[in-house]
């Protein structure tokens, strides 16, 4: 993996990570969530006349994987609201971290994809890590509990979020490939606005979009422009790194999510965060070396 896809993948983990901490802060979160993006499109399509050169013309195929793409992604957030609102966090986050055993598996299959050994070994350990950062014990029983509650609605939902997920990378890095991943994103982001726009029509949250604006403008000002940064760079580094890497780099995310808390939330870092943090960052040392 490259250096500079590795460091903007690296980039992008790091800024999701910091406008999650300012969603978890927010009144209501599926409407500050719509206003992040009302902020990042807004600001992108301010700067849209200072790029060099026109704006180049999507052809059908790029308009189908941007609508896809902006599909998978409105859904995943939404199956994963559900899993985390009805669900324990211990049993529901391992469960959504599944998108690291598709996303390998359709790199190969369906892009031709090929993973050195340390590479291989990297992914696992990630995949370790995003595992068991949730976990309350280390023991077989508690390993297990996951997979005993696959009749429960909320791990149903978190598997299909690992699934969809999974999709929707597959999904990006074909956009990039294409299409300019600056041009691609905004397409991405724009569609993904539509599509929440018309979730938020509904009476429920109608009646908050104001009040979320009134009560959290400055995290909103400050979301935006985190959001399209994480966007944008993670899509650069997608056109240059394959697509097996890149996702389970971006778990970086986890470890800043993790500082984050400790620093700034007063949470508490037990042994198998901490071990399980480890194995992230091993994992992505060794992905950097594969």
């Amino acid at each position: 993996m490259n250096s500079l896809a590795f460091f903007l993948i690296l980039f992008s983990g790091i800024m999701h990570a910091i406008y999650n901490l300012l969603i978890k802060r927010s009144r209501n979160k599926t409407v500050f969530i719509w206003w992040i993006f009302v902020c990042s499109t807004g600001l992108f399509t301010l700067a849209l006349p200072l790029l060099p050169g026109p704006f180049p013309r999507p052809g059908m195929v790029v308009i189908f994987l941007s609508a896809a793409g902006a599909f998978c992604f409105v859904l995943y957030h939404l199956f994963i609201g559900r899993a985390y609102q009805a669900g324990d966090l211990s049993l529901t986050y391992p469960l959504s971290q599944t998108a690291m055993l598709y996303v390998p598996l359709w790199g190969v299959l369906f892009l031709g994809e090929h993973l050195s050994f340390a590479g291989l070994c990297g992914i696992s350990l990630v995949m370790a890590g995003a595992y068991l950062i949730q976990m309350r014990r280390l023991t077989m029983k508690e390993l297990l509990r996951p997979f005993c509650s696959l009749v429960d609605h909320s791990v149903q939902a978190a598997l299909a979020a690992g699934f969809v997920y999974s999709l929707g990378a597959i999904i990006d890095k074909t956009g990039v490939h294409y299409y300019s991943p600056l041009y691609f994103t905004y397409i991405l982001v724009v569609s993904m606005l539509a599509i929440m726009t018309v979730n938020l029509l509904r009476a429920g949250y109608r009646s908050q979009i104001v009040a979320e604006w009134q009560e959290n403008r400055g995290f909103i000002l400050a979301g935006g422009p985190m959001l399209m940064g994480s966007f944008l760079s993670f899509r650069y580094g997608l056109a240059l790194a394959p697509m097996s890497y890149a996702v389970p780099v971006r778990q970086v995310s986890v470890l800043a999510g993790v500082l984050i808390g400790i620093l700034f939330l007063g949470e508490s870092c037990g042994r198998i965060r901490f071990f399980a943090a480890a194995l992230i960052l091993a994992g992505i040392l060794f992905i950097r070396l594969g």
